[in-house]
């Protein structure tokens, strides 16, 4: 099952990191939380991983009309980015909104989710153009 859509990019970490935030600004998406997986990782058990962040994405007037159908659809709330080295360049991936309507059972959260889509896949898009 995939639950994401995926891009590489060929551009340094630092680089796609504020690319993939300028993509979602165009979007309407404010970055709300920004977890830095690496230094986290390292700081709390010593390990080491390529540079990982996942950033919170959120559209204010989606958000609401989904709370508004569902108060508790806050759980899968904000919007996941990450952002990742590989070899080769940077991944960038964007959770599917659609797992909202599929956990929930709510089919009028559909439409939504579909415009939500809609906007990851253009801001997606955009750093590849």
């Amino acid at each position: 099952m995939s639950y994401g859509t995926q891009i590489t990019l060929d551009l340094p970490y630092a680089e796609a990191v504020g690319r993939v935030r300028a993509a979602l600004t165009e979007q309407g998406f404010g970055v709300l939380t920004e977890i830095d997986v690496t230094a986290t990782l390292q700081a709390k058990l010593g390990e080491k991983i390529e540079d990982y962040v996942i950033l919170g994405a959120c559209n204010p007037p989606f958000a609401s009309r989904a709370l508004g159908i569902d108060r508790s659809i806050g759980l899968l709330l904000p919007c996941n980015v990450v952002v990742r080295s590989a070899d080769g360049g940077t991944v960038v991936e964007a959770l599917d909104p659609q797992i909202m309507v599929t956990l929930t059972e709510r089919p009028e959260l559909k439409p939504l989710a579909d415009e939500v889509a809609g906007r990851l896949s253009n801001a997606l898009a955009s750093l590849t153009a």
